[in-house]
Order: structure tokens, then sequence, then C-alpha cells
């Protein structure tokens, strides 16, 4: 099994990125994001509990997304592994990961990191609420927000992946298709 961590700031592209590649490397796609907003179009008591957090732009309690994440690896079969899009968000997170991969005998294999600057993530987002209708991504100043906590709480999961040796760098402006084969270079190499 191959896990990789797609990562990088709010509009950096990991969702874009993460679904191309799961197709072709036969990974699971693991959104915590999407997840979390099937959740909430679902109705369900989680939805209800995490809408208000989701609206403002914070993080969902670790607990919650751990125990979501462990049951789609332990309900899935037939793939070569899996691709994070977005998480972990915080060092307890991918300590947490990594503690649940191990209890499953498995680890992180690659931690992509997509480098985005602030001007362009902004002028991606707004895009993006234009095409998906995403609220979350039309407010500027949710958006400021979610930026700042990326900085703030998630870019510390950096070190982590560098520790663990792990992490690449990836540069994450140009065209979708120089993109992901950058992407695809770095895979290749554990493929």
């Amino acid at each position: 099994m191959v896990n990789i961590l797609m990562f990088g700031p709010p509009g950096s592209g990991k969702g874009t990125q993460s679904v191309t590649l799961a197709e072709k490397y036969n990974l699971l796609h693991l959104s915590t994001g999407d997840m979390l907003r099937a959740e909430l179009a679902a109705g369900t008591e989680l939805g209800k509990r995490m809408e208000k957090i989701m609206a403002a732009g914070e993080l969902v309690p670790d607990d919650v997304v751990i125990a979501m994440i462990a049951n789609k690896i332990d309900s899935t079969t037939g793939k070569a592994g899996f691709i994070f899009d977005g998480f972990p968000r915080t060092v307890e997170q991918a300590e947490a990961l990594q503690t649940m991969l191990g209890d499953r005998s498995m680890k992180i294999d690659q931690m992509l990191v997509l480098e985005v600057n602030d001007a362009e993530l902004m002028e991606r987002m707004k895009k993006r609420a234009q095409i998906s209708g995403r609220a979350d991504d039309a407010d500027p100043a949710v958006i400021n927000n979610r930026i700042e906590v990326y900085r703030a709480k998630t870019e510390p999961v950096i070190d982590f992946g560098r520790k663990a040796s792990v992490y690449r760098s990836i540069d994450g402006v140009g065209s979708i298709d120089e993109i992901f084969g950058r992407l695809c270079d770095h895979i290749d190499t554990i493929i």
C-alpha cells in the first residue's frame, strides 16, 4: 500500500490533482473536506455539528476526522493505497494518522506540498466559488481566515514531513498538466 499526503494551502490545487493522481495510480482519494461536506448535505448529526465550524473556516475536531478516515481505510479493498487530500492539518493529526496507519502495518510514503503564493491562492478560490458555488470560497474574510489558519496550524506539519523524510516541495504554479507532471515525477520514485 502506498500512502501519499497531498498538502498545500486552501486553493493550491490539492483536490484537482488528487483526483487525477488517484485515477492514475489506483489510489483511493480521501478528502476530509468532501467527506464532511457530504455529512452536511445529508443533514447528519455530524454535519449539523460541523456546519458552523466549517462555515467560519475553522478546523474540525481531530477525533472526528481520524475516525472518519479509519472507517474509510478499513472498508476499502482493491486499491493500491490512499491519497490524503488536505489531511493532516495539524501536527497532532499527523501523529494520529501515523499511529493509525502503523496499527494497520502501513506508513506515510510521501508528503507532496504544493507551493503557491497568497495572491494566486485568492484568485483561485474566487474562481472556484464562481464555478462550484462554494460559499466558503466567495467571502474574502473567510478566505483570509482559512489562509491564516493554514499558516498558523497546518504549515507546522511540513516539519513533521521533513523529520519523517517524506516531504517533497512541488511548484504549484502553472497549468494543471504541468503541476500533474511534477507530482507524477515524485510518485514514480516510490511506486
